[in-house]
């Protein structure tokens, strides 16, 4: 990590010697001089080598990534940085509940009303038709649960294909 070569990022950027005791040199390896040049514009040398000198040496690494994506995403959206990019993705999520939700109320035209209930349920149970209550494994239309829950478990992971095809 750290070099006498070569100063690391930090260092580098400020235009000082880069000393075996540097506490950005193990973060900002000199091939990273943009990292810490969004980080050092959105927080400051003195508040992210106070806020390092604070922490556990396991805990900085991910500070320091954190600190490098949040400066990131700042200065490419300066009003809401990562809470926009958050509000976004709620807003899909919330779109695809939505949709999963309609899917599953359209299957239930298809299979019954079991469609309606959550997938993943206990082991062993078996969900009861309201006009059957024998609860034998035979439900509308002569169709076993398990063929619905195929069928269910199916559209559920053609939606998650979906979902996370537009969200990357």
């Amino acid at each position: 990590m750290w070099s006498s070569e070569s100063p690391c990022a930090a260092c580098k950027f400020l235009r000082r010697k880069c000393k075996q005791e540097c506490v950005f040199a193990p973060y900002f390896p000199a091939n990273q001089s943009q990292k810490f040049a969004n980080v050092h514009k959105v927080f400051g040398v003195s508040n992210v080598a106070k806020l390092l000198g604070e922490l556990k040496a396991g805990e900085r690494e991910d500070a320091v990534n954190s600190l490098a994506y949040e400066a990131e995403t700042r200065l490419r959206d300066p009003v809401y940085g990562c809470v926009g990019l958050i509000s976004v993705l709620e807003h899909r999520l919330k779109e695809v509940k939505i949709d999963v939700y309609n899917a599953k109320k359209e299957l239930a035209n298809y299979i019954g009303p079991s469609a309606m209930l959550p997938i993943v349920q206990h082991p062993g149970f078996m969900p009861q038709h309201p006009n059957n209550p024998t609860g034998s494994s035979v439900l509308h239309g002569n169709i076993s649960p398990l063929m619905g829950l195929q069928a269910a478990v199916g559209l559920i992971l053609l939606l998650c294909f979906i979902f996370f095809y537009f969200l990357w």
